[in-house]
């Protein structure tokens, strides 16, 4: 059975409030928040659900969006917090902890999928983008374009006023469940002399949820974690989306500039997973007892919590400095290419760390931290392999020379 920690095992040891110079009593008090949410709320619902594959309840969601969590960076005449990258990563943070698919679905929201022409239309889906009614998917790789989004393929063709839609993507989390998909498209060849990815543009299919329309189907994908929704492979044959329902097109540098948050939003999850591999272990080594003493009482287990415990503070410490450069409009392509290389793996590493310190323990499933381990692992991959970050730290220290 699952290890069932109370509310006080879940806040130990207590991380501290939004340490200076980001503290704000706002920030504090959010944070708060949304820690006492994930202990009592989200958790029991990883414990039941994670074990069977299930997706996140609605009635869950409804919750987070009564709290304004799918509205953190909406504007506050739109319904929404008004807030910043900062406030979103931090409250990703805690909701991961719990859950890392509860602290991703706010990502397909937060005013996604609104940048529609008609002013009023807009407002409209701002609004239901607040409130948690307007929850949907990214589509942007494909079978052949993952970590190379210039060579999408799927084509969207203008018929009249429509775009007909032709393709297949894959990966797309969310994707039967959602109110709308925001795909990924190319709507023409680059021509000589342009970059590869010219033609790319960005375009809103707006569905009802759990079914897809005629045009589209899908796959579900089997994954070894991240669970709480599905994610699908979709094949597109013949969808008709409305031209009016072009976001722009400049898709690929639009897709680039989205990443720089998602990148963040993805550090500020690892932390929160690597977290919650070192409280469950904080707990666990209390109460593991060998050699008529408490594992913890020994010097190599406390030196490698020790060690555990300062790789996360450090990692939340540097995703909290880029996500309030962002807030401030600093361009932070490097800084969050970086901070999603150093958290990622270092979640991947802590949490399989806290697998060890559970021995054979921590390889069942009647403790969270394979949970965690499974679930950090996915985050050195989504939204750019750590190799991926790597080339473009490597590209923006270090350009090549004309003959590299």
């Amino acid at each position: 059975m699952w290890h069932n920690s109370s509310m006080s095992d879940f806040l130990a040891p207590p991380v501290p409030v939004v340490p200076a110079p980001f503290h704000t009593p706002e920030r504090e008090k959010l944070q708060e928040q949304a820690r006492a949410f994930a202990a009592e709320r989200v958790l029991p619902v990883a414990d039941e659900l994670d074990k069977v594959k299930g997706e996140i309840p609605r009635s869950l969601l409804d919750e987070m969006g009564e709290l304004g969590y799918f509205g953190i960076t909406v504007p506050r005449e739109h319904g929404g917090l008004g807030l910043g990258a900062f406030e979103y990563c931090m409250i990703a943070e805690e909701l991961a902890r719990g859950w890392m698919s509860v602290g991703s679905i706010i990502a397909r929201a937060q005013g996604a999928g609104t940048g529609v022409a008609d002013e009023a239309r807009r407002a409209e889906l701002l609004r239901r983008s607040a409130a948690g009614t307007w929850i949907g998917a990214i589509a942007l790789s494909e079978p052949d374009a993952g970590s190379d989004l210039a060579a999408v393929a799927t084509r969207a063709e203008r018929d009249g006023d429509d775009f007909v839609i032709t393709g297949r993507k894959r990966w797309i989390g969310n994707a039967k469940a959602a109110d709308f998909l925001q795909i990924l498209v190319r709507t023409a060849d680059p021509e000589p002399g342009e970059k590869r990815s010219a033609g790319l543009a960005t375009l809103v299919l707006e569905k009802e949820r759990d079914s897809f329309p005629a045009g589209l189907s899908g796959t579900p994908i089997d994954k070894i974690g991240y669970h709480g929704f599905v994610t699908w492979d979709l094949e597109f044959d013949g969808l008709r989306v409305s031209a009016a329902n072009l976001l722009g097109e400049q898709g690929f540098a639009e897709a680039q500039q989205w990443l720089n948050i998602a990148r963040v939003h993805t550090a500020a999850r690892a932390v929160g997973l690597a977290r919650g591999a070192v409280e469950d272990c904080i707990v666990y080594l209390q109460e593991r007892e060998q050699f008529e003493h408490p594992i913890g009482d020994f010097q190599a287990v406390r030196f490698k919590l020790a060690t555990m415990a300062a790789r996360v503070e450090q990692a939340r410490s540097f995703y909290q400095h880029v996500a309030q450069r962002l807030d401030q409009g600093e361009p932070c392509e490097r800084e969050a290419a970086m901070v999603k290389l150093l958290a990622t793996e270092m979640a991947a590493e802590v949490t399989g760390d806290g697998i060890q310190l559970h021995g054979g323990n921590g390889y069942t499933t009647e403790h969270r931290v394979e949970r965690y381990w499974r679930d950090a692992r996915l985050t050195t991959i989504f939204e750019g392999t750590s190799e991926i970050q790597q080339k473009i730290i490597a590209d923006r220290l270090l350009p090549r020379s004309p003959l590299g």
